[in-house]
């Protein structure tokens, strides 16, 4: 070994024992090319199942396929202000589960007979405030069998909590809206480590899903550039089950006609790393 990689290992190796006596640590960087790679796995496809919009023309409004004769019921961990999605979906007769510990109940001017609603956190663990995916549809009284729709917003806690899913659950999914949170507080797809977790959690669903739609949250205005490699900061994909039709061609234009800013901040677009 050199005196200069010697020294140099010596400096890093007092830096992180400084840090961590503060409470911090080092952390590994992702490389550019790790995170192209996994852009490159959510190319959005172009099926022959036209996409229209569920919810209002802003923020809790998404992108679906039009293949929604015979869910049974959509599953939303994460209630906002805004439950029109939900409302889209009861009105196409679907049964609605709602979840969430931060609100006392949503929004929606409806009877409250007519969906469910608990007052906990979707996770990994079963108590009194959090409830797993497993559990919540097990639970619900739905069939064992029927297909459902899963729209997830729960401020990254989606990686820990679709990991714990188990793959039978997974695949009785049909769609799958998801907003991914690629940086999220401390943490970020540069961090090696959290970049693991959004990876395997990614991998976990394209086994059996496919992506037909990707929509930037412009609630930060722009996207994190590093190293030439733009990253969206809030990611809304749309997942389709891999059974219901072909995905042999990708997206090319975007954004879709039917996508809508979520905030009056400036638009931000779907860098091209992210598309065909």
């Amino acid at each position: 070994m050199s005196t200069k990689v010697f020294l140099f290992n010596m400096s890093r190796n007092f830096l992180h024992y400084f840090l961590l006596k503060r409470g911090r640590y080092l952390v590994s960087a992702t490389s550019p090319q790790k995170i192209s790679s996994l852009a490159k796995k959510l190319y959005p496809f172009a099926i022959d199942i036209p996409l229209i919009r569920l919810g209002p023309n802003g923020d809790g409004g998404y992108l679906v396929p039009d293949d929604l004769s015979g869910i049974e019921a959509v599953f939303s961990p994460g209630v906002a202000t805004v439950s029109e999605f939900e409302l889209d979906c009861l009105k196409r007769g679907m049964k609605v589960f709602m979840a969430d510990k931060s609100v006392e109940k949503p929004n929606l001017d409806i009877p409250e007979t007519e969906y469910s609603f608990i007052k906990k956190f979707v996770g990994c663990v079963n108590n009194e405030e959090y409830i797993t995916m497993d559990e919540w549809v097990n639970t619900s009284g739905v069939k064992t069998d029927s297909d459902l729709l899963l729209q997830m917003d729960i401020e990254g806690g989606e990686f820990f909590t679709l990991l714990d899913t188990s793959s039978n659950l997974m695949n009785r999914f049909r769609i799958m809206v998801l907003e991914l949170h690629f940086i999220f507080k401390d943490n970020s797809l540069w961090d090696s480590s959290f970049f693991n977790l959004v990876e395997n959690t990614l991998d976990k669903i394209l086994q059996t899903h496919a992506v037909v739609h990707s929509h930037v949250n412009n609630y930060f205005g722009k996207v994190e550039c590093k190293c030439g490699v733009e990253v969206p900061q809030l990611l809304e994909i749309t997942f389709l089950r891999k059974d219901r039709t072909t995905f042999e061609k990708y997206q090319t234009d975007f954004p879709h006609e039917l996508d809508f800013d979520n905030t009056s901040n400036p638009t931000t677009i779907l860098p091209k790393q992210w598309h065909y």
